[in-house]
């Protein structure tokens, strides 16, 4: 019976906080929904590159599961008041260890490119690093009109 309830603890948290369908950070990949939608064209130069990392938001999948792994293995040791000790100490080592496993899976290379809009504008835009801009190249933006998106691409001459 209790391990009935420890799978059904799993279960709920792993259906509740797995975050669902995110949107690419890439430049060259779109999702089904964002195929056949207009997006708005602008030239633009590179003014700089820097390197970045996404981080998946609300990583709460691998320090939960963590947790409940390290009270489960806390709560076979020992006896009593050393038994609960060892459960409360393996919910949290376990989740420390699981928060920095998922984040480790879970981390992307990026690319925070801050370009000039030949309008004379500028902003960074933080994107998968799957495409290497370089400063003074031309490139488009391209704004997503349902969203706000916005994404740099190459400008293929």
């Amino acid at each position: 019976m209790k391990i009935s309830k420890y799978f059904s603890v799993i279960l709920i948290t792993l259906l509740v906080f797995s975050g669902g369908c995110a949107k690419s950070k890439s430049s060259r990949i779109y999702t089904e929904s964002e195929a056949l939608q207009a997006a708005s064209v602008e030239a633009a130069t590179v003014i700089s590159v820097e390197d970045a990392i996404l981080r998946k938001d609300g990583m709460i999948v691998g320090t939960a599961s963590g947790a409940i792994l390290g009270g489960i293995g806390g709560r076979g040791v020992g006896g009593g008041t050393g038994q609960n000790l060892a459960m409360a100490a393996g919910v949290l080592i376990g989740g420390i260890l699981g928060h920095y496993a998922e984040q480790g899976l879970s981390d992307r290379k990026a690319s925070k490119i801050i370009v000039k809009l030949d309008t004379g504008d500028s902003f960074a835009i933080v994107q998968e690093a799957d495409v290497v801009f370089t400063p003074g190249e031309r490139v488009y933006v391209i704004t997503n009109r349902s969203d706000g998106i916005k994404r740099v691409s190459k400008m293929n001459n």
